[in-house]
């Protein structure tokens, strides 16, 4: 009797469960929608596609109406990041050509869901056919297969890389109204390859004077390195050069700056800005590691040193900062200086050399991977940064004229 009522109370409760999850679900107390493949609260992106499907793209909801907007605002920044632009990275040749589906006429956006897609051409599905034994190392394979019991059998799947192109598309969007709002401007470059780095110091002033005058022409002006330091960038190249001729791979840092940025947005507690700057960049494939203002380096300088001192700018009408160790974002709110952090990308994990590894069902064995991969992600992920920091500020800027706005219509004074 007590084994049956054991086996009976398994099923009520196995039946509790699934009534108690259908509910939820129906009730929508629980969504997944906003955080499988979906970000942002009012400016809002949702991608899709993966590494060698027919396409990959995106929507992007809450784009004001009234804006002009063509492929031609767009496709800068993709072709910025499209594969096959260098020896530094993959073989792989995409034109990644934008096609805007919905949500303008006439050049104009309607403020209703802008659709974008990217075809891919350059696709070869057949050069992953040995991840259906091995799962790669350091890669999704296993996991995805834990996760949803089956994976993508070409490539990474949604892991991929070719995933971030409808970020990248939806963040040229969301730059295009931030430099109309306050001229708002975004500047990535590569500051690390693997052990060679230029020097960041928030101490240093040239660093500083660097933040305030680097543009994305001077950037891609120095070849496809993307490190502005002349000091550097030559060494930086044959480290790439090195390890893709050794078939294996190798990691770096992206510093990105950002400028004008309105000040007031952020808030105070869990949605710090550079919180949820920090949830867009850790999103992106192979991160490993952020960090803003004076970062892991600010734990060595006392606070009388480390502190910002204020004065009054004639210029700006208003407070500023002498220094800047606070990265512009002070109490998870922005204070009108620049805002800078740095995104550390782990060395690719999909590599040609032979590794000891083992199948999906234990079994020991060598795995090459073939494909065509990075022997460096940084380069090619500096205007992916520039396009979520992009994403995320814009998001932001629209959550606080909310604020601002319903608070003059009720002050009393």
């Amino acid at each position: 009797m007590s084994t049956l009522f054991a086996v009976e109370k398994k099923k009520i409760l196995k039946n509790l469960f699934l009534n108690i999850s259908t509910s939820v679900i129906k009730d929508k107390s629980i969504t997944t929608s906003n955080n499988m493949s979906s970000f942002g609260t009012l400016f809002k992106v949702t991608t899709y596609g993966e590494s060698h499907c027919k396409s990959v793209g995106c929507i992007v909801d809450g784009c004001p109406p009234g804006m002009s907007l063509t492929e031609a605002d767009i496709q800068p920044q993709l072709t910025r990041r499209r594969p096959g632009q260098s020896k530094l990275s993959t073989p792989r040749d995409e034109k990644d050509l934008v096609e805007i589906q919905s949500g303008t006429e006439n050049g104009l956006t309607l403020g209703s869901p802008i659709g974008m897609i990217v075809r891919n051409k350059d696709h070869r599905p057949g050069d992953y056919s040995e991840t259906d034994l091995y799962p790669r190392p350091s890669h999704a394979d296993w996991t995805y297969i834990q996760k949803y019991g089956t994976k993508s059998s070409s490539g990474g799947g949604r892991s991929s890389a070719r995933e971030t192109i409808g970020r990248v598309a939806a963040g040229a969007i969301a730059e295009k109204i931030l430099a109309k709002v306050n001229n708002v401007e975004i500047v990535a470059f590569v500051s690390a390859i693997g052990e060679i780095s230029m020097n960041k110091s928030p101490q240093d002033a040239k660093f500083q004077e660097l933040l305030y005058t680097i543009t994305r022409e001077q950037v891609d002006g120095v070849g496809p390195i993307r490190c502005p330091d002349a000091n550097v960038h030559e060494e930086m190249v044959k480290v790439i050069e090195k390890y893709r001729d050794a078939k294996d791979s190798i990691g770096g840092v992206v510093t990105c700056v950002i400028r004008n940025c309105p000040i007031g947005l952020g808030e105070p507690c869990f949605d710090k800005l550079e919180a949820k700057l920090a949830h867009a960049m850790l999103s992106l494939p192979a991160t490993k590691g952020f960090e803003f203002g004076s970062g892991f380096e600010g734990i060595k300088i006392p606070g009388s040193k480390h502190n910002d001192a204020f004065y009054y700018d004639e210029n700006f009408g208003r407070l500023r900062t002498e220094t800047n160790n606070s990265g512009g974002i002070q109490g998870g709110i922005s204070n009108g200086e620049n805002i800078y952090f740095s995104v550390a990308f782990k060395s690719a994990a999909t590599i040609s050399q032979e590794q000891e590894t083992a199948t999906y069902d234990g079994k020991s064995g060598v795995l090459a991977a073939r494909g065509r991969h990075d022997p460096s992600v940084t380069p090619r992920a500096v205007p992916i940064v520039e396009a979520m920091t992009a994403l995320v500020l814009c998001d932001e800027y629209m959550i606080q004229q909310a604020r601002t706005s319903t608070r003059l219509l009720v002050q009393d004074n």
